[in-house]
């Protein structure tokens, strides 16, 4: 007779036992080749930012490498003093209105370049990229001339006009790649489902373009923000001025207040850090969607 077993005579074959894990060999070279000039490259960055912040902070006059005691006369002064109040908010209204136009507008061009085909489209496309090798400084005296005979000197929405002009371009290239991310299929569904292209657009291709929107307004209120060239060429009263200019115009011909140029030149660039901070995740998601085609 043959013998069989139940189940609790059945061998039970042992677990698996794990591999014995590798101590990971720490290389030192990994420090000097990748580290390092990391390292290098924060410092060079950051030491004129807390350089800037040391003149701020610390009183006149004072050369300690740390500030204390801490002072905000500095920028009282630049504030109340020289009007970067009235610089501030000039600078903010040309920075909004360039960041609402430019991304309107790429918005509608980068949709029809991505989705339609028309003749000439490669020669747009190469004129529009050309025109990211053209100076602003070449263009200063036929604007000056259009604006002069348009009205548009000595006003904020002359300087918008001539913001969007420049950054407009680079924002077409940019969103049109990033429409041509979206697959067009998911329109031509929604359109089988009775919606009209326009409903389709808003309803479908819209809210996957966020991270798009983000990215090309971030550059076009940056761009804005530090444009100094047509704000100095374009507004000579100083209710106009912005604060790139209103920063220049704080050298004086003998002397120097460095304390306040410092002050200035922080309250500049908070604006800017903030933009970046809140838009970061979005706009690196924005830059690597529309890097994939184009």
């Amino acid at each position: 007779m043959t013998q069989t077993l139940t189940r609790a005579e059945t061998p039970v074959s042992p677990p698996p036992t794990a591999p014995p894990r590798r101590k990971k060999h720490r290389d030192p070279s990994r420090f000097v080749r990748l580290h390092l000039p990391l390292v290098l490259y924060l410092l060079f960055t950051l030491i004129p930012f807390y350089w800037m912040l040391v003149f701020a902070l610390r009183p006149a006059g004072e050369t300690a490498l740390v500030p204390w005691p801490i002072t905000f006369e500095h920028f009282d002064t630049v504030w109340n003093g020289i009007g970067f109040g009235l610089f501030f908010q000039n600078s903010l209204i040309i920075a909004l209105g360039t960041l609402v136009t430019v991304t309107v507008f790429a918005l509608m061009g980068g949709y029809a370049l991505a989705r339609f085909k028309f003749r000439g489209q490669r020669v747009f496309l190469l004129a529009l990229l050309c025109t990211q090798f053209i100076p602003g400084a070449m263009m200063l005296i036929p604007l000056f001339v259009i604006f002069k005979t348009a009205g548009l000197l000595n006003s904020l929405t002359g300087l918008v006009v001539a913001d969007t002009a420049f950054q407009l371009p680079l924002a077409l290239i940019l969103m049109s790649g990033f429409v041509r991310n979206v697959p067009v299929e998911l329109e031509e569904a929604a359109m089988v489902d009775g919606c009209s292209r326009l409903r389709a657009f808003f309803a479908v291709t819209l809210p996957q373009l966020r991270p798009a929107l983000v990215a090309v307004g971030s550059f076009a209120f940056i761009g804005a923000w530090n444009n100094f060239l047509f704000a100095l060429m374009f507004a000579s009263k100083q209710d106009k001025f912005t604060l790139p200019v209103g920063l220049s115009y704080a050298l004086g011909e003998f002397n120097t207040d460095f304390g306040a140029l410092a002050a200035g030149g922080v309250v500049a660039a908070v604006p800017v850090v903030l933009v970046f901070a809140v838009v970061q995740r979005f706009l690196v998601q924005g830059l690597s969607a529309g890097a994939v085609k184009g």
